[in-house]
């Protein structure tokens, strides 16, 4: 991607050791589809979190091609589920229950929207901050690691979708501020902490169709057309703003889980709301 600029495939989450199942899954399903016939190359795009240390089985390789090809198949459009569901159902972030998180924002010069969907297993046990209040330390969190897992950092994963024509490399640009918005709820990008953003465009303006040229004909020439860099600073605001929401929401909406080596509590929101409100950050109820 980083050589072409180009996104050939859905984007799939899941954890560490299925890595490989999940992309061979993918691979075999984009074949399968019609017009695939002539289709030599595809490379899948596949991210993931190491969800093994307390609820996720992961050395069983609990995903298999019906799991991918399900999903594949019930992608929709609409309100996207968040908490511990998909890939964030085994995962842990600022030692709470983790999970998938979702948020946009609307920039008014296109209008073009940014949105970012997390898959949060991320900050060991830093201090989660909400709203700029630090919530981890306030609630007992911050600096608590148990000997069994120190220095375990956890990583998180960032999508980033714009309908706003950037070019592959704003779209870097663009991913590269996502993680400023993941500074702000609190992380600070351990050793070992796999903190990665992918960022992409749904505009048909810069898409760049394949058209083959026959034997002895000139290359072909794409025209696209794309935002300058002057336009590109607020989406950097909302990419930011986007991606912290997103964070919150996944550690907000997640849900106690149990698994096969230990339960991970839902952080407790009527505290969360009393810490809130001591900090004038919104009312108690």
């Amino acid at each position: 991607m980083a050589e072409l600029g180009e996104l050939e495939t859905p984007i799939a989450l899941t954890c560490t050791l299925c890595v490989w199942r999940v992309a061979e899954s993918m691979a075999r399903w984009l074949l399968a589809q019609p017009g695939m016939q002539g289709v030599r190359s595809i490379n899948p795009v596949v991210g993931e979190t190491n969800d093994g240390w307390a609820l996720n089985a992961i050395r069983s390789l609990p995903v298999g091609d019906a799991d991918v090809v399900r999903a594949l198949e019930g992608a929709r459009g609409g309100a996207v589920e968040e908490g511990s569901v998909g890939a964030g159902t085994g995962t842990v972030a600022y030692g709470w229950k983790g999970g998938i998180g979702t948020s946009s924002r609307v920039v008014a010069s296109g209008p073009w929207t940014v949105g970012v969907l997390v898959q949060s297993n991320h900050g060991g046990w830093q201090d989660l901050h909400l709203g700029g209040v630090p919530v981890g330390r306030e609630l007992g969190r911050h600096g608590v690691t148990p000997d069994r897992d120190k220095g375990a950092s956890g990583s998180i994963m960032i999508v980033v979708a714009t309908d706003a024509p950037l070019s592959d490399r704003n779209l870097r640009r663009l991913a590269s501020r996502a993680l400023f918005g993941l500074a702000r709820t609190g992380a600070h990008a351990d050793n070992g902490s796999g903190d990665y953003v992918i960022a992409f465009s749904t505009s048909p303006l810069v898409r760049r169709e394949h058209a083959p040229g026959g034997s002895g004909s000139p290359p072909p020439r794409l025209a696209t057309t794309e935002l300058g860099n002057e336009a590109a600073s607020e989406l950097f605001e909302a990419v930011i703003d986007a991606t912290e929401e997103a964070i919150d929401n996944s550690v907000l909406r997640a849900t106690t889980v149990h698994g096969g080596y230990a339960t991970v509590e839902a952080l407790p929101l009527e505290e969360v709301r009393a810490s809130l409100a001591r900090h004038g950050v919104r009312p108690a109820h």
